[in-house]
């Protein structure tokens, strides 16, 4: 069997699937024409960024089984500017659903990252800041970034995955996909 390996930069408002029981909702086959591949993971509809496909079933188990921790970087857009509380409160982990959050990397970008205008747009209130933090897990679990952010007080309006372990977002634009090169693939099979 020949293994294929794709990175697709999913789009906000599409589902990270290739089939929609209501037939109307925009989904990867819109996008990527490559049969027998599956998401490793998952973006929300209201996500966008790094998605990885693959027909490789140890790769997709390794990638999804919490106990093999992997890092996922995201850049996230936040209502108002986190304080120093905030920020540390994220780093060493927060209470959501009842499940204490491991450590995460988290720091406040000084500058709004360079990504294309959303598509619609995130809602713009003219006395309320936004800020932008970037935010690295090793576990993934449903919504848990814009959990994590809300639950210190600074609720999600954009988010975007940049990276999976080694691999990343740049040179993808919204809809676009590639195939991994050897080297990427290398280095994926060694995580």
């Amino acid at each position: 069997m020949t293994y294929r390996y794709l990175l697709f930069n999913k789009p906000y408002d599409v589902l990270s699937q290739f089939s929609d029981r209501n037939s109307q909702r925009t989904t990867l086959k819109d996008f990527v024409p490559v049969s027998n591949v599956y998401p490793v993971g998952r973006l929300d509809r209201d996500s966008e960024g790094l998605l990885l496909l693959t027909n490789h079933g140890q790769i997709q188990h390794r990638l999804t089984e919490p106990k093999f921790g992997h890092p996922r970087t995201y850049w996230v857009q936040v209502e108002r500017i986190p304080d120093r509380q905030a920020l540390a409160q994220l780093r060493r982990g927060v209470t959501i659903q009842n499940y204490c959050t491991r450590p995460a990397q988290v720091r406040l970008l000084l500058e709004e990252p360079t990504l294309p205008p959303r598509d619609p747009p995130i809602r713009y209130r003219k006395t309320v800041p936004t800020a932008w933090l970037e935010i690295t897990l090793i576990e993934g679990r449903n919504r848990q970034v814009r959990r994590m952010t809300a639950a210190v007080g600074f609720p999600t309006l954009r988010l975007v995955r940049v990276a999976i372990a080694h691999l990343c977002l740049e040179g993808l634009a919204p809809g676009e996909w590639r195939e991994l090169n050897s080297r990427e693939v290398k280095l994926l099979r060694k995580l």
